[in-house]
């Protein structure tokens, strides 16, 4: 199977670039060819362009078609419409990767599933995302354009700490300093490991079934904020020193802080996966946080020039945790 990745060596597209070699795919990269800390498999084709440079782009593809298409890095109307000039009659899936944050904020009710309307009042993000999954279910029904919808929710690896501010937080945690959990850090979250991830969206490539139809990916486990806190603080060897702000007190110090919260981490996000084990039966994720939680922090350990504290949001956590506590 001949499929094309554009991106391929972030987050979560690492993982899934790594199995599907792994598994036998003809895999093409292309991409900026940008990477810091995930390696490209070594059997994958990397072609350099800038996706956003459509001519660039066009000409580096010229003369190819591809199995499947996934668009890793597409985030507004405009990107999609790219990838629809660029693939019309020459793909026979593409897979736009959109986000759980998408579903309705709050939800009316649990589990969410695939079938959960979509709608997020606070943030421009998810509404950027659905706005791209209208413009590709409508090329779906008019022209007959081969899309799959993946919607990951908070999908991590070793390099990506679940708190806003990355390192920053593993940093504040090693300090004694206190940390932010929004409001009373008892919303109920889920977190997937990208290799977890990449099990069950592999098989997606290539699958007819697929074709006109969406589909979350996510682990089965479920953490409060305060749990997944503690557990972070386990594999730090710590005890987290936490205070509570509510999300919309956040939102006054940093609109973009603040709507990743109202629009997504301040809600229960609990998943029914019934609908992706239809494609690949028994999938489960088997990698729970707390073993994910040693990961982050053995790789940030055995990598010093990763620990990077942003100062600025630094600056931001005193600020919001220094008023919160003289009240």
């Amino acid at each position: 199977m001949n499929v094309l990745f554009i991106g391929g060596s972030g987050i979560i597209s690492s993982a899934c670039a790594a199995l599907a070699v792994e598994r036998g795919i003809d895999l093409t990269l292309l991409n900026r060819g940008r990477t810091d800390f995930r390696p490209v498999p070594a059997a994958a084709e990397v072609i350099h362009a800038d996706v956003r440079d459509p001519a660039a782009a066009a000409e580096a593809l010229r003369g190819r078609t591809f199995d499947a298409v996934v668009d890793w890095i597409a985030f507004t109307t405009d990107h999609i419409a790219t990838d629809l000039e660029l693939f019309r009659g020459r793909v026979g899936q593409f897979i736009f990767i959109s986000s759980a944050s998408a579903y309705q904020k709050p939800p009316a009710r649990l589990p969410i599933t695939e079938e959960t309307p979509l709608d997020n009042p606070f943030w421009q993000y998810s509404r950027n995302k659905i706005a791209c999954e209208e413009l590709l279910m409508a090329a779906y029904r008019d022209e007959g354009f081969p899309v799959t919808i993946v919607r990951p929710s908070h999908t991590y690896d070793a390099t990506l700490l679940p708190f806003h501010g990355g390192y920053t937080t593993l940093d504040r945690l090693r300090q004694g300093k206190p940390i932010l959990i929004h409001d009373d850090g008892e919303s109920l979250w889920t977190l997937t490991h990208h290799r977890d991830f990449a099990r069950a969206f592999v098989p997606l490539l290539g699958e007819p079934r697929a074709i006109g139809q969406a589909y979350h990916i996510t682990s089965d486990e479920v953490l409060t904020w305060n749990e997944i806190a503690r557990l972070l603080g386990e594999a730090a060897g710590v005890t987290p020193n936490a205070v509570h702000v509510p999300s919309a007190v956040v939102a006054t110090y940093d609109e973009g802080f603040g709507d990743s919260l109202l629009g997504d981490k301040a809600h229960n996000a609990i998943f029914d996966n019934s609908k992706i084990r239809t494609i690949v039966p028994g999938f489960a994720a088997e990698i729970p946080f707390a073993e994910g939680a040693r990961e982050i922090v053995a790789w940030y350990d055995a990598h010093p020039e990763a620990q990077r504290v942003d100062p600025v949001h630094d600056a931001l956590l005193d600020r919001i945790i220094g008023d919160r506590e003289e009240k």
